[in-house]
């Protein structure tokens, strides 16, 4: 499995962490406080940009032919995990993201 692949899916992950962290339902949630109005902004802009790296990660990986396909694969998989997560144990779900990308760049040491 390429780099770029498992890069797509864990920005794919923290973009869609971001979008629901966005919502003060689901920030309330992880962190028992209601989010400030703009850090609710920032964390839905960031979602939307991290969805875009990980679109851009899939076309590096597979090309304009099946990169968007394999984009929304990774993204239902991504989307199938934090909703598995979320409801048992939100703040996993938040350390996983954090946790990823060394873990990632170790790997890609290798």
């Amino acid at each position: 499995m390429s780099m770029a692949l498992i890069a797509g899916l864990l920005l794919a992950y923290s973009g869609m962490l971001a979008l629901c962290m966005g919502l003060e339902r689901h920030y309330k949630q992880v962190w028992q406080r209601v989010p400030a109005s703009t850090l609710r902004r920032g964390l839905r802009v960031a979602g939307w940009l991290l969805l875009a790296a990980s679109f851009a990660s899939s076309v590096q990986a597979w090309g304009w032919a099946m990169g968007p396909v394999g984009w929304f694969g990774l993204i239902s998989l991504a989307g199938l995990a934090l909703v598995l997560l979320l409801p048992y144990v939100p703040r996993l779900s938040v350390v996983l993201a954090g946790i990823s990308w060394p873990v990632l760049s170790v790997v890609a040491l290798f």
